[in-house]
């Protein structure tokens, strides 16, 4: 089945797709995924904020999967019955026949949500599909269309929190974090019909720097780009990429709605909760006790000597402590948080060594 490619008149009119797709509605966020790979965002009363946010995988100039060119659907969009890690759950899987040009790629997507939650978390699994070893870059195609209109939204790059925000005045908010990774690129332009070409793709892809922001200046609205460092992906192998996405009423309740889905993931989807010590891997333990009063402790355990960094957030991302900054051996470390000169409610605890970083949610109640 042949897809219908979105054009600016097309967008303009605000003509509905015509192929089929799977919906879930949290009561807070409306998530909305076609037969090939798209995901939409809309509010629970149907105003649509992201037109489009599909994957992206690269290994060369002549050799990007994209949405337009490339994805052709296998499982189709179907809502989950019974999920197991969420309240809401979409399942499509989309390759590369389409277009049958490299890379062939198998991309299974699970989208999450929860009850009254305004976030979602998409889990993106790709498989090399070839019969040699890739070394891919991953990222994103995103098109917003905030309070369901196009042109002159504000891409801003946050990076206290790692979390990229659209937005335009008073209007909704829609923020994306990369939850699996850190970014490697961030590029935003002016969206135009017929941008969907690989060696524009690898270009973006391989910016090599994030973007701090881009103001749209005209109708058409902007695009942004995202992409990840390259993995190793061997023959018949698969690896996963997972983001978030959120929207807010403002920069505030998108920003606390992208660190509870973080906290979502870390805790439900990858299963750290406590450090385990006969482990050598990179783990932030929930902080204990919690809720806490006064004073608190945060477990973590490194699995290499390195420069290594824990903040406390607030939900909209202002940095209220620093733990620690400096160099640390490898294994096991514990730290006690007097949180005495901050007020009750909810804060975030983010540790980064090297590329790698975690964040918990903690609540202080007085």
């Amino acid at each position: 089945m042949k897809k219908i490619l979105l054009s600016l008149a097309v967008m303009a009119l605000c003509i509905t797709e015509s192929y089929s797709q799977a919906t879930f509605n949290t009561g807070a966020l409306k998530v909305d995924v076609s037969d090939y790979g798209r995901v939409r965002l809309a509010t629970t009363g149907g105003v649509k904020q992201l037109e489009r946010a599909s994957i992206l995988v690269g290994t060369s100039a002549t050799a990007v999967f994209d949405y337009s060119n490339d994805a052709n659907g296998l499982d189709p969009a179907t809502l989950v019955t019974n999920p197991l890690m969420s309240d809401f759950e979409i399942y499509v899987s989309i390759d590369n026949t389409y277009s049958s040009l490299p890379p062939d790629v198998i991309v299974k997507e699970n989208i999450y949500g929860w009850t009254n939650k305004g976030y979602a978390i998409v889990k993106y699994n790709i498989k090399n599909n070839e019969a040699s070893t890739m070394t891919p870059l991953t990222g994103l195609d995103i098109i917003p269309s905030l309070d369901d209109t196009y042109g002159y939204d504000t891409v801003t790059y946050n990076s206290t929190a790692g979390v990229i925000r659209f937005h335009r005045g008073a209007v909704e908010n829609m923020g994306m974090k990369l939850l699996s990774a850190s970014l490697s690129s961030l590029y935003s332009f002016e969206w135009y019909s017929g941008y969907e070409v690989d060696a524009d793709y690898w270009t973006w892809m391989n910016e090599g720097s994030l973007q701090p922001v881009y103001p749209s200046p005209t109708a058409d609205g902007p695009v942004t780009i995202t992409s990840q460092a390259a993995v190793t992906v061997s023959p018949g192998a698969t690896y996963n990429v997972y983001y978030a996405m959120a929207l807010g009423a403002n920069e505030q309740a998108m920003l606390a709605n992208i660190a509870e889905a973080e906290v979502k993931y870390q805790t439900f989807i990858v299963g750290i909760q406590n450090v385990d010590p006969s482990t050598n891997g990179f783990t932030l333990g929930q902080n204990s006790p919690n809720p806490f009063k006064n004073s608190t402790t945060i477990k973590y355990q490194l699995p290499a000597d390195g420069f290594v960094s824990l903040k406390v957030y607030n939900t909209i991302g202002t940095e209220v402590a620093t733990l620690v900054n400096s160099m640390q051996t490898k294994g096991s470390h514990s730290i006690q948080y007097n949180a005495n000169d901050l007020p009750s409610g909810v804060y975030y605890y983010t540790l980064r060594c090297g590329d790698q970083v975690k964040t918990n949610k903690m609540f202080l109640n007085k």
